[in-house]
């Protein structure tokens, strides 16, 4: 009996001759980069035939004990997808492509596309910048090159000079032409929002200040601060004017009563009231003797009469220099009868600033107070609320807002006393 002898045939296509499997496969004749094809499993031995024509057993072969079989896949190897064929430009002609020989169907050869050459392995050259290719090159002088320093990228940078500050007389021209604030007419001149833009975020405030502009245009000399307060206060132009200078003059009666100085004329209350001095405190219609506690800024405290407001006070004196004095002065019969009233408001009364007073310091004055008395005698001191007559020791304390009248020498000449001065030397000599 013959041994059994087992036939491993190459696979092929079909019909195709069987191929011995100690036939070595033909090698490729050039290895390129392409995918390789997984190998066609073998198709089932098939066992020779007797010379009786019975087919004869064939035994599986068995494995090698310690050595696990190499398994063999099975199937033709896949067909990598066929790129696009690309378009070749006018003039040149396509590209060949190429016949694999590893790879064979059942049709014949595949044909592939033409493969990428490979790539070199390793680090990249020096001077090799990756993505350079890609990058346009830079364009010449002629061409637009490269943005100067401190102008914005794809622009052509120009010398930016800064623009002068806007002047008072722009501002306001703007202002008055566009119903704007000054703020706002600078911000435009100076590239910020523009006054139209404004005039329709804020159209309530727009609205007020065409109201503003148009009643300037009707009363010239008016300013905008004025046309907005007579807006808001609701009166007439003349009825806010003169409340605006009797608001002027009380700041100015303000500032002028802390130019001057009154620490002497508090002294000199402050002595009586420490001496508790017997005093005689003459008012509208009568006098009293009483003797002074306290000062208030708007009040005096007596020790019998109590508190005492100062604008009922007409003149303070020691006791025994007013009774010497008395009898010697002079009244008017018509303010004694109808003592003048005392305005509350310091600009509505006859005399509030001191400042006029200082220059006659010295002199001899005369002055009509508001119950008719009228009292003439040197000029000592000026406080901010009060003047000092009289002599030292002798003085008689009377306050502004108690005057009427107020008359005082002529000052000299200039000339006069130059040549007073200058006569003295040839008198002397």
């Amino acid at each position: 009996m013959l041994p059994a002898v087992e036939v491993i045939r190459r696979p092929g296509s079909p019909g195709a001759p069987v191929t011995p499997s100690s036939a070595a496969p033909t090698p490729s004749p050039t290895p390129r980069p392409t995918p390789r094809p997984t190998p066609v499993a073998p198709s089932a031995p098939v066992a020779p035939t007797s010379a009786e024509g019975a087919p004869r057993p064939t035994t599986a072969p068995r494995p090698t004990p310690g050595v696990a079989p190499t398994p063999k896949p099975a199937g033709l190897a896949p067909t990598p997808p066929r790129p696009a064929t690309p378009v070749a430009p006018a003039g040149l002609s396509a590209p060949t492509p190429r016949t694999t020989p590893g790879a064979v169907g059942a049709s014949g050869p595949v044909s592939t596309a033409p493969s990428a050459p490979p790539r070199p392995s390793g680090p990249p050259a020096a001077g090799f910048t990756p993505g350079a290719a890609s990058r346009p090159p830079p364009r010449g002088p002629g061409m637009g090159g490269p943005p100067r320093a401190g102008g914005p990228p794809g622009r052509f940078a120009r010398p930016s000079t800064p623009r002068p500050p806007p002047t008072p007389e722009q501002i306001l021209a703007l202002a008055t032409r566009e119903h704007v604030p000054a703020r706002i007419a600078k911000g435009e001149l100076e590239g910020k929002m523009k006054a139209r833009i404004w005039r329709k975020l804020h159209a309530e405030e727009a609205k007020r200040f065409d109201q503003v502009y148009e009643l300037m245009g009707q009363t010239p000399g008016l300013s905008l601060g004025d046309a907005f307060g007579i807006l808001q206060s609701g009166l007439t132009v003349q009825e806010f004017m003169a409340r605006k200078e009797r608001s002027q003059r009380k700041a100015a009666i303000k500032q002028a009563r802390g130019q001057v100085d009154n620490a002497l004329v508090a002294d000199f209350l402050g002595a009586f009231i420490e001496q508790k001095t017997e005093l005689s405190v003459v008012l509208a219609e009568r006098s009293l003797l009483d003797t002074l506690l306290a000062e208030e800024p708007i009040a005096f405290t007596f020790e019998r009469t109590g508190r005492l407001e100062k604008l009922q006070v007409v003149l303070i004196a020691r006791r025994g220099d007013w009774e010497r004095l008395m009898p010697n002065l002079e009244r008017d019969a018509k303010l004694t009868q109808k003592p003048a009233q005392v305005a509350r408001q310091p600009d509505k009364r006859p005399y509030s600033d001191p400042r006029p007073f200082l220059p006659h310091i010295g002199q001899t004055v005369k002055l009509t107070l508001r119950n008719g008395i009228t009292v003439e005698a040197p000029l000592l001191r000026v406080g901010r609320f009060d003047v000092l007559l009289g002599e030292a020791g002798h003085e008689l304390f009377v306050p502004l807002h108690a005057l009427l009248r107020f008359e005082a020498p002529p000052a000299p000449a200039e000339d006069d006393s130059d040549d007073a001065d200058d006569s003295k030397p040839d008198a002397a000599s």
